[in-house]
């Protein structure tokens, strides 16, 4: 599932709070607003009820319509509910762990306007290059070639997020451009419109065939990176049955197989040998991959 797109700029907190919260940022993009602990809406209704049924006891006491003890008794009472209901109130609105989460969302969605991209933003064929880039962005970052520092992790812990910034802008305005597109062909086009269109439509086609081939590049390091786990994951498996030939060759002259033991042992340096040239060379793709995708 594709996660929100973040703007590198973004500090890191903030951005994985965005990167964890889409649906919430859709909901609150479309107009649901959080409600602050300052909300003076519900106490100031209250405060009206009681002033005007204050002033109804009061001015029954100065006409002598009211008798005194009863007066008091209705003032008495309705302080009493006045507190009693802003004390529920009060209660009843302290906020939740959802709600502050909310909430700073919220701020930080308001602060950080246009530097995140919610995948309400793309049209279905955009969100499916999306999560392309996503998945060969997580395998390489997440690879153990990566974490042992065969790939220049410091660079890919820069590079890719900018990639996938920039890569997902660009499909968003891919995606605004094919829906207007697509609104001006309703109804019929007269072959004038169509003419008037033609070269709209080969400039779409050409920067979604650029975009497409950032995508691929993209891809193709990560082929790279997953040709060199593999041959890592050989190597470490060859170097542990070299660990181990000792004991073989041992059996080998204790049993008096001496004659097999050449050439069917000795095969396993030479696989060893082969798959660190392998690692190597895989390796080096993944940095010519990279300094391409870099440029």
């Amino acid at each position: 599932m594709q996660r929100v797109v973040v703007d590198p700029e973004v500090p890191r907190d903030i951005a994985e709070l965005l990167r964890r919260n889409g649906p919430l940022l859709y909901r609150l993009r479309t107009g649901r607003v959080p409600r602050g602990d300052d909300d003076p809406r519900v106490p100031g209704v209250l405060v009206g009820l009681f002033g005007g049924s204050a002033a109804v006891a009061a001015a029954g006491l100065a006409l002598g319509a009211v008798p005194i003890p009863t007066s008091a008794a209705v003032l008495t009472l309705l302080v009493g509910f006045y507190l009693l209901i802003l004390t529920v109130i009060y209660l009843a609105r302290k906020p939740s762990p959802a709600d502050s989460i909310e909430r700073v969302l919220y701020q930080h969605s308001l602060q950080w306007q246009g530097h995140f991209l919610i995948l309400e933003d793309f049209d279905h064929d955009a969100r499916n290059l999306l999560g392309r880039v996503q998945r060969a962005i997580d395998f390489i970052v997440c690879s153990r070639v990566n974490a042992m520092g065969m790939l220049d992790s410091v660079r890919n812990s820069v590079m890719l997020p900018a990639e996938e910034w920039e890569i997902a802008r660009l499909l968003t305005k891919l995606s605004a451009l094919r829906a207007r597109h697509r609104h001006l062909a309703r109804g019929g086009r007269s072959p004038e419109v169509i003419a008037a269109m033609a070269p709209l439509e080969r400039a779409l086609a050409a920067s979604e065939a650029a975009v497409l081939a950032r995508v691929e590049s993209l891809e193709r390091y990560a082929r790279h990176v997953s040709d060199a786990e593999r041959a890592l994951l050989s190597h470490g498996q060859i170097e542990a049955l070299r660990a181990h030939l000792p004991e073989y060759e041992q059996l080998v002259a204790e049993t008096g197989a001496a004659r097999f033991s050449a050439p069917e042992i000795g095969h396993l340096s030479d696989d060893a040998d082969m798959l660190r040239r392998a690692l190597r060379e895989s390796v080096r793709s993944a940095h010519e991959a990279f300094r391409h995708l870099d440029r």
